[in-house]
């Protein structure tokens, strides 16, 4: 007799992850090395020590190890979060009326809403072990600066943000709760750095991108005293502190006896993404099991289905070293629009590296369509999703809908990345009827993609 499956299952503490799982390790095509934006050449370790703590960019040039062991005081402040839960979707499976069984991972069980914290905490740690002065960052919709905060606040590190202007403009709780962790937060671009008067001075009324506050914050890093960049998404050692989420839902799922057909990760930077799909992504690339894995990204900032896999430089200002991505360019700065943290003109490495080689599959969605689906989950489920995190439950309603079709009894697994308490203007807007879809030309697309 099957087990009967609760609908919140959350792992026992001894299964709980001591390790990271570097994906890389199994890759038969290692993603293409980050290069020296000075001699076009792949970049040494100690090059990068100027910018990121010592145990981070040796992390982020480690391709082999295939784990990395927690360190004591990380795994005892992830206690106080982890595990999360792993929830089945009853509700929202009895209002689609199809046979397929939906799980999501929540990660929003936290102060900073978010997934954001499994990296935060270790990069702060990483900070105060080398016995830095500060930390800067950049942050879209604010989960990352949030997290960072508090992970900094624990480790009693000052730490700068520099936040896209459009969300600061968007989110004023979002700058209060960081202010409350004692971080010190920019609307970028600003007048603080060469690289946001430069900014503002060629497009005095833009809200800012990612990419323009990662110049900012790494401008201020490299010119700081004792203070290194730490960065949310996109880079390789992110994605490996953000294994735990996919290593804990295999392993509730596997309690079950279950396994996921679909795999489904919204995707902006890649750091859900590639923690969430990391362990199963393992079982594919060494014949274990075929699962398809899906990337949702919003329709106004489409780096895998719009975009072009090349080298590129990962900030507005080109002071970044170059990684090869599928990228909108690094001038490229979306229409203001809710999708919050998926709005970065480029994609992680490794995921651009599996996508380019088929292992995985991306769709692309409008806000207003990505709304209906966050007011369908919250009023079945009772959770208010983050507009991030409502691009994966989109598409996993699409995909239980083409089960419902077909009569296949699929199992979806999706990332819920966090809470969208501090999103109801956005809400606001799509209940009043004056939220809109803004969607690049190909033109506008064209005018930023790298050249050569």
């Amino acid at each position: 007799m099957a087990k009967q499956i609760p609908n919140r299952i959350l792992l026992p503490e001894n299964l709980v992850p001591q390790q990271w799982y570097n994906l890389r390790a199994d890759m038969p095509v290692k993603p293409a090395p980050l290069l020296n934006p000075g001699t076009g050449e792949p970049l040494k370790e100690e090059e990068l020590y100027p910018i990121f703590c010592q145990e981070l960019a040796h992390q982020e040039l480690d391709d082999d190890t295939r784990y990395i062991d927690i360190p004591a005081e990380v795994l005892e402040y992830y206690k106080t979060f982890r595990p999360s839960p792993l929830h089945r979707a009853y509700r929202l499976e009895k209002e689609l009326g199809t046979p397929a069984k939906i799980y999501f991972k929540f990660e929003g069980n936290n102060t900073s809403g978010s997934h954001k914290l499994n990296s935060a905490i270790a990069q702060a740690y990483y900070a105060k072990e080398q016995g830095l002065a500060g930390l800067t960052t950049e942050t879209g919709a604010g989960q990352w600066g949030t997290a960072l905060a508090m992970a900094c606040a624990h480790f009693k590190l000052p730490l700068t943000v520099y936040m896209v202007k459009g969300s600061y403009q968007q989110k004023p709780y979002r700058r209060s709760i960081i202010q409350t962790f004692g971080a010190e937060i920019i609307p970028s671009p600003s007048d603080t750095t060469n690289a946001g008067r430069g900014i503002l001075a060629a497009q005095p009324d833009t809200t800012g991108s990612l990419g323009c506050a990662i110049s900012e914050a790494v401008e201020k890093a490299v010119t700081s005293e004792g203070y290194r960049y730490v960065l949310g998404s996109v880079l390789n050692q992110v994605l490996l502190h953000q294994s735990v989420i996919g290593l804990e839902a295999k392993a509730a799922l596997e309690l079950y006896d279950e396994y996921p057909d679909v795999i489904i990760g919204c995707a902006g930077g890649g750091s859900n993404l590639g923690g969430l799909i990391a362990p199963f992504m393992q079982d594919k690339l060494t014949g274990k099991a075929d699962p398809r894995i899906v990337a949702v990204e919003p329709a106004s900032c489409p780096s895998f289905t719009r975009g072009v896999y090349a080298y590129d430089f990962c900030d507005t200002a080109k002071v970044t070293p170059l990684a090869k991505m599928y990228t909108l360019g690094s001038g490229f700065i979306p229409g203001a629009n809710h999708a919050g943290g998926l709005r970065y003109h480029g994609m992680s490495p490794i995921l651009s590296s599996l996508y380019h080689d088929g292992r995985m599959e991306a769709v692309a969605y409008e806000q207003t369509n990505v709304f209906k689906a966050a007011m369908l989950f919250s009023r079945t489920e009772g959770i208010l999703p983050a507009p991030e995190s409502s691009h994966a439950i989109r598409a996993a309603v699409d995909e239980a809908l083409k089960c419902k079709e077909s009569g296949e009894a699929k199992t979806i697994l999706f990332g819920l990345t966090g809470t969208g308490y501090f999103d109801m203007s956005a809400y606001e807007q799509f209940l009043n009827g004056s939220m809109t879809d803004q969607i690049p030309t190909d033109e506008e697309l064209q005018a930023n993609f790298p050249q050569g």
